[in-house]
């Protein structure tokens, strides 16, 4: 496994800045963030190290070259918008940009896109399906012809009022994963596994990796807490906000090391990236940094003792 870090948490800094940050602390990879330029829609988003919009031959091979010279790896590009969006106009900026994503994955060598299904969150599972058949088949298609695997994130984008009452992501569960892969065999259509996610929905976060293990193209290592007291209080059917909160890890409630066992045994060798969504460490860029860095030393303490 190599162990990286999300861009996202960087957003101040320009791609030179980021890749030397990781080459300093030691990290192996980096999911890089390739939003179009311009005003972030919520928290985490509107991050562009990696211009998908104006990327050529010239300038992948220019950051190639970066990546090279710094001993680090690109684990993924991310970019995590909402395709099935009710307005289909605006939907559609979304596919076009992640078709654009796609291609530049293709440009750097880089074998995996990161992003979201996507959902209408005022329908149903079922009643969203019809647009998931319309939207995803097309889009694995064309990441097929370019030789780029989809891993699809299983954060439900359920946090807060506006994503009232099923978030903004269909791949929130297992039930949905097998549906996913029973409508899409492709090989080149997976998971960016997160186990933060099914942590707040009171799920179990291992069994997934032994069930969909030959899905998994790319892992997120965030943590998360829950207040039970305040679960007591408001119920599940709050907004999640209310009683969960992100961390980094080994500031929650994941078992890092029987996680990473458990990704060992299930024979997963890819990248393993960091996300850091904790507000405890949002205050300025150093602070974030070292977000980074405590996450870095507590993840290769497991992985040594986990993976040796």
């Amino acid at each position: 496994m190599q162990l990286g870090f999300v861009s996202a948490i960087l957003a101040e800094l320009g791609l030179e800045e980021v890749v030397q940050f990781a080459a300093d602390e030691g990290f192996q990879c980096i999911e890089l963030m390739c939003w179009p330029r311009g005003k972030a829609e919520r928290r985490y988003a509107g991050v562009t190290h990696i211009d998908a919009g104006d990327l050529g031959p010239a300038r992948a091979q220019e950051v190639c070259k970066l990546m090279r010279s710094a001993d680090v790896t690109i684990s993924g590009l991310g970019y995590y918008p909402n395709p099935l969006a009710a307005d289909r106009d605006e939907a559609q900026v979304y596919i076009d940009h992640l078709k654009r994503v796609i291609l530049a994955a293709e440009l750097l060598g880089v074998g995996v896109v990161n992003t979201f299904v996507g959902r209408d969150p005022r329908k149903t599972v079922a009643e969203n399906w019809p647009r998931f058949l319309e939207v995803w088949p097309p889009l694995v298609q064309f990441a097929e012809k370019h030789g780029v695997r989809i891993g699809i994130e299983n954060c439900p984008m359920f946090f807060t009022a506006d994503e009232w009452p099923g978030g903004k992501n269909l791949a929130h569960a297992p039930a949905v994963w097998r549906r996913m892969f029973r409508e899409i065999p492709s090989e080149s259509f997976g998971l960016n596994y997160d186990p933060s996610h099914l942590v707040w929905q009171q799920m179990d976060y291992l069994r997934p990796i032994t069930a969909f293990a030959d899905r998994l193209f790319h892992i997120h290592l965030k943590d998360a807490t829950i207040d039970r007291e305040r679960l007591d209080e408001v119920g599940i059917l709050a907004t999640p906000l209310e009683y969960h909160t992100p961390k980094i890890p080994g500031r929650g409630q994941i078992d890092w090391p029987k996680f990473l066992a458990a990704l060992r045994a299930a024979g997963y060798d890819g990248p393993v990236c960091i996300e850091v969504e904790d507000r405890d460490f949002e205050g300025s860029i150093e602070a974030r940094k070292e977000a980074l860095r405590q996450s870095g030393a507590f993840l290769r303490q497991c992985m040594k003792a986990v993976l040796s």
